[in-house]
């Protein structure tokens, strides 16, 4: 029990680091929560300080759910009752709530893709992959961000499925079950894209005003 405390609190604070909130403070001075579509995440930060913040808030971020899942779900103090399969979902899902709700910003952080993409770039690659083909696919044709990030995240238990159930590939049942979880996780922290997009007044790539 102790172990899996450990892995929790450690990996949530790794998650709650605010890069994006850390970047625009250094860079400009700002809190980019204040400015854009006032999300804190690597895409506002693309949009308002420009393409190389927003490829290191973005790399970062992944950065702290793969460190979480593949580095602090590894520690042991004593033991613990679930599998390392186990361990590194909790991990990597603390580290994931820890970037939506971080602690050192007043609980309002980003939307956890990139998080997320971290997360199973250390749990399974190849999906990772996948994702990231249909995410840069749907961007080509749409251009909103939001909804290539909510269509790669619907896409996760599909390649899943398809990977368990037609091609026989080894697929964890804890992982399995998870993708589920981390689809709906991600649409619903895009609820206000949701609005936009039904309001049509979301954002396209490569404008820098943001609704």
């Amino acid at each position: 029990m102790l172990t899996i405390l450990v892995i929790v609190v450690l990996s949530y604070f790794v998650g709650s680091i605010p890069t994006s909130i850390i970047v625009s403070r250094v860079l400009r001075g700002i809190d980019i929560r204040d400015y854009g579509s006032g999300n804190a995440g690597g895409t506002n930060v693309f949009r308002v300080l420009g393409w190389k913040p927003g490829v290191f808030v973005m790399a970062f971020d992944a950065f702290k759910g793969f460190a979480a899942t593949y580095w602090i779900s590894q520690i042991a103090l004593g033991g613990t009752a679930v599998s390392p399969e186990v361990a590194q979902l909790i991990a990597g899902c603390s580290a994931i709530f820890g970037h939506i709700w971080t602690v050192f910003a007043g609980f309002r952080g980003g939307k956890g893709v990139g998080t997320a993409a971290g997360m199973l770039l250390a749990l399974y690659p190849v999906a990772l992959l996948i994702c990231v083909a249909v995410f840069a696919i749907v961007l080509f044709i749409t251009r909103i961000v939001s909804v290539s990030s909510m269509t790669a995240a619907i896409t996760l238990p599909i390649v899943l499925s398809i990977f368990r159930y037609c091609l026989g590939k080894p697929v964890a049942t804890s992982l399995y079950y998870f993708s589920f979880f981390a689809a709906g996780l991600i649409v619903f922290t895009h609820r206000s894209n949701i609005k936009r997009l039904l309001n049509g007044t979301e954002n396209r790539f490569g404008k820098k005003k943001t609704s």
